[in-house]
């Protein structure tokens, strides 16, 4: 399975970065990396720095022409958009990928504070 996350422009690749961190986009970024630990084939691409890749899909194209940018960001899985405007549940990566929506959730070490 492929995973393609087409993001809104960003300060860096996952947006986890700067003074005010988006609590989304931090869930967002572990539930991935936790996918592409498990062997899933992601990528994600961030407009403000691979603009060329909204230009050369042509699904994501067409639909950034039809409603702007406000559409981002754009999933898309296996060639195929299955959502836009917002990201991903963890409860709709774990229906996708046919995994328990337990395992998108980081761990906690043992020497984490509450």
């Amino acid at each position: 399975m492929k995973l393609e996350v087409f993001d809104p422009a960003m300060c860096c690749p996952t947006g986890v970065c700067g003074p005010n961190v988006d609590s989304e986009l931090v869930r967002v970024a572990s539930a991935l990396f936790l996918l592409e630990g498990k062997g899933y084939f992601i990528t994600r691409f961030n407009l403000g720095s691979e603009p060329h890749a909204f230009i050369s899909n042509q699904k994501v194209n067409q639909l950034l022409n039809e409603k702007g940018p406000e559409v981002l960001p754009i999933i898309v899985l296996d060639g195929r958009v299955v959502k836009e405007g917002s990201y991903p549940t963890n409860e709709e990566l774990s229906n996708w990928f046919q995994i328990d929506k337990t395992e998108l959730e980081p761990k906690k070490s043992k020497n984490q504070l509450l």
